[in-house]
C-alpha cells in the first residue's frame, strides 16, 4: 500500500442549513461529505470511472459529531482513502472549522467495489487494482 491522495475543499454554512437550534443540522453532515467524495472522484480519471464494469457502492457510514457549525463558519473537508480491503475501501473524512484544527465531525466512509454485470463485490486485484493504484495511489 502507498500514499493515498488527498483531497481538501471548503464549503460555506448557509441559512438553509440550520436546524431549531441555529446550528448545522446532522442530515446536511452527509450533504457535505458527498460534496467532497464527488470533488475527490473528479480528479480521478473520468475515462477510468465511467467505463468501469465496476462501481464505488456505499454500505455503511459512521459520524462522529464533535463541534456544532453555525451560520458564517467557513467548513474545511479533508477527505483520504482510509484501507483498504479484499472487495472494499474506506474513505476517512473530517469536517473543520476552517482555518483552524477544531474538529466539527469526522466520518468513515465504507463501500465496496461492485461488479455491475453480476451485482455482487468484485475482489480489487488485475486491471481493477492497477486502476486503483493509479487513480487512488493504494
Amino acid at each position: 500500500m502507498g500514499v493515498f491522495f488527498v483531497m481538501e475543499i471548503k464549503l460555506p454554512v448557509r441559512g438553509y442549513h440550520l436546524d431549531g437550534y441555529n446550528h448545522v443540522n446532522n442530515a446536511r453532515y452527509l450533504e457535505f461529505l458527498e460534496e467532497a467524495r464527488w470533488q475527490y472522484y473528479d480528479n480521478l480519471s473520468r475515462e477510468a470511472l465511467q467505463n468501469a464494469d465496476w462501481a464505488f457502492v456505499i454500505v455503511n457510514i459512521n459520524i462522529d459529531y464533535k463541534y456544532p457549525a453555525t451560520l458564517g463558519d467557513s467548513l474545511r473537508i479533508h477527505t483520504e482513502v482510509d484501507r483498504v480491503g479484499s472487495t472494499s475501501m474506506t474513505f476517512q473524512q473530517t469536517v473543520y472549522l476552517n482555518d483552524t484544527d477544531t474538529i466539527v465531525c469526522s466520518a468513515k466512509v465504507t463501500f465496496v467495489i461492485l461488479d455491475k454485470k453480476t451485482g455482487r463485490p468484485r475482489p480489487i486485484e488485475g486491471e481493477l487494482e492497477k486502476i486503483l493504484k493509479k487513480e487512488m495511489s493504494i
